[in-house]
């Protein structure tokens, strides 16, 4: 049988056990706390570009995907730095409209931005979109790496086998080049000015063009 002295020996040894586990844990704790939580920014994330005429029109149907975090209208594949709209739209520096995505590859493909990129665009018709005419406003798919130039082509590919249009697709498929973001009042055009976004739009045919392309929206 133990002694009292044994006893109360032991007795003290168990406390100081469950006191060394029981800071152990608070100092855990303490420092899970302070640690900065992950940043949103240091997530990995995708960009996509694409051309598919006024970017007024080809940032809604982007903006409308969970997964997307962001549109900007501008302009690419052209030889001018930093050109200005009016450059542009004039037809002299080689640029075309055109938005670019930056997405969250865990819930939204690249596939998908495929998908809705070619149901929303004219693919027939070289060098114009609708109302608006001159190679600024041609269609295409800037790649950013070789995963998004096999999709691409694929998915062109894939549309021109479907049996879907009689005459050839014209769309683009070209290494992503510098992007030179629009001036800030073309940004999310359709939100601040939705009066002129609508009259522009429906005057432009867009809708009209799409629904004799690929249907009724569904």
């Amino acid at each position: 049988m133990p002694t009292p002295r044994h006893r109360t020996g032991t007795f003290v040894l168990a406390i100081a056990i469950a006191i060394a586990i029981a800071s152990t844990a608070w100092a855990a704790t303490r420092a899970a706390a302070q640690s900065p939580a992950p940043s949103p920014a240091a997530a990995k994330t995708g960009k996509a570009t694409f051309a598919g005429g006024c970017f007024w029109c080809v940032e809604p149907p982007f903006d409308k995907l969970d997964g997307v975090l962001s549109t900007t209208s501008g302009y690419t594949g052209g030889t001018k730095k930093n050109p200005t709209y009016e450059e542009v739209s004039a037809g002299g520096t080689g640029h075309t409209e055109a938005v670019e995505v930056v997405y969250d590859p865990s819930r939204v493909s690249y596939e998908k931005l495929l998908d809705v990129f070619w149901r929303n665009i004219d693919p027939l018709t070289p060098n114009a979109q609708f109302c608006d005419r001159g190679s600024q406003y041609r269609s295409a798919i800037f790649f950013h790496d070789e995963e998004q130039q096999r999709l691409a082509e694929k998915s062109k590919k894939d549309l021109e086998e479907s049996g879907r249009f009689a005459q050839p697709i014209v769309t683009q498929v070209v290494a992503a080049a510098e992007f030179w973001p629009a001036e800030e009042y073309h940004q999310d055009y359709y939100e601040k000015n939705p009066v002129r976004y609508r009259y522009y739009r429906y005057g432009c045919g867009r809708d009209q063009r799409l629904e004799q392309l690929w249907g009724k929206a569904g």
